[in-house]
């Protein structure tokens, strides 16, 4: 290799080092300032006494009919003395019925689903309950069928105690105990969302 060839590799060498030292000078300035701001971000915290109140677009993934949904069910828990284990447990088990979704349809309807004794099942609205739960016009009333799970809950001895999933299928009853618990970490961040100061 030439003199002049070796000092041309090395003037590129030499040239590549700035390059890399600002780029990387830039990328630290970036991170100080970006770091910081997303930081202080507030976490989104919404009054669920106040539901008009809601972004129109929804947030954090759910929609506004869904949050709604899930400040009507957070709002019946306090009504009745439930503090927040108990009303993690009633957003769980519309997440895992419905979909926080008030429909008049259930399993029925979708797949073909029978109760034990070989009739049709009758489930609707947010925690698809049965006939026997209600009339139909309470079981469609996201208010009302909220109420409907959380006085059955009341009368379950222990309920603190049980595995979410469990004492939210000892009220359900259900087909599989286990169905609920893929959905405590949603419910858990719906009710702090919804647990935000209101408005005077």
């Amino acid at each position: 290799m030439s003199v002049r060839s070796k000092r041309r590799r090395r003037a590129r060498r030499r040239g590549w080092l700035p390059g890399i030292l600002i780029g990387g000078a830039t990328l630290v300035v970036l991170l100080a300032v970006l770091v910081p701001m997303a930081a202080s971000r507030d976490p989104l915290a919404l009054c669920a006494t106040q539901p008009s109140t809601f972004p129109e677009s929804g947030a954090d993934g759910w929609d506004r009919e869904q949050l709604e949904n899930a400040a009507i069910i957070v709002t019946a828990a306090r009504d009745r003395g439930f503090e927040r284990d108990g009303q993690v447990l009633g957003v769980m088990a519309a997440i895992g019925e419905s979909s926080l979704h008030n429909i008049d349809y259930g399993d029925w309807e979708t797949s073909g689903v029978t109760n034990p004794d070989g009739t049709r099942t009758s489930s609707i609205g947010l925690f698809q309950q049965q006939d026997w739960w209600g009339s139909v016009e309470d079981r469609m009333d996201p208010a009302s069928a909220a109420g409907l799970f959380y006085a059955r809950l009341a009368r379950l001895p222990g309920w603190q105690e049980l595995e979410p999933t469990i004492a939210i299928h000892r009220v359900q009853i259900n087909a599989d105990p286990g169905h609920y618990a893929r959905f405590e970490g949603a419910a858990s961040e719906l009710v702090d969302v919804l647990s935000g100061p209101c408005p005077a």
